[in-house]
């Protein structure tokens, strides 16, 4: 595993908790010990410091893509994945496949049999829209 596909692993698990625990006091503790190297410890913290961020905008681009889904009864999994990978497409000089590939690969392992395809649908609506392409382009990682 990529050290920086491990950093947004560990930025999943910890906006997980800080849905179900809104309290931050124990974040840094968490991700440097589940990280180790302060380069990591610094990307996963500016991942989930950008989503807290800019979450309000996050989910109304996540709203505007997900048909018939609102942000709130998505699986709390997916939604941590989608916010992660959103604010990398919009917000980063992350290369929009390798975000939309490494939320996949989070899907995979985090998710539902369905998130992967679910994960893939949106932020290949939003990674063409961000480029310009027609918003029926699909991710072309099933």
């Amino acid at each position: 595993m990529s050290t920086r596909r491990r950093a947004r692993e560990v930025a999943l698990q910890a906006l997980y908790q800080l849905e179900a625990n809104p309290d931050p006091q124990h974040l840094d503790r968490f991700l440097g010990g589940r990280l180790r190297f302060p380069p990591l410890v610094a990307f996963a913290r500016d991942l989930v410091d950008g989503v807290q961020a800019e979450r309000a905008a996050l989910d109304a681009e996540l709203e505007s893509r997900a048909a018939r889904w609102r942000v709130s009864r998505m699986a709390a999994t997916d939604r941590a994945i989608l916010r992660i990978a959103v604010y990398e497409l919009l917000h980063t000089d992350v290369p929009g496949p390798v975000a939309v590939n490494e939320a996949i690969d989070l899907a995979r392992r985090y998710g539902a049999e369905e998130s992967p395809r679910f994960v893939a649908g949106i932020l290949g609506r939003v990674l063409a829209e961000r480029d310009g392409a027609p918003a029926d382009v699909q991710s072309t990682n099933p």
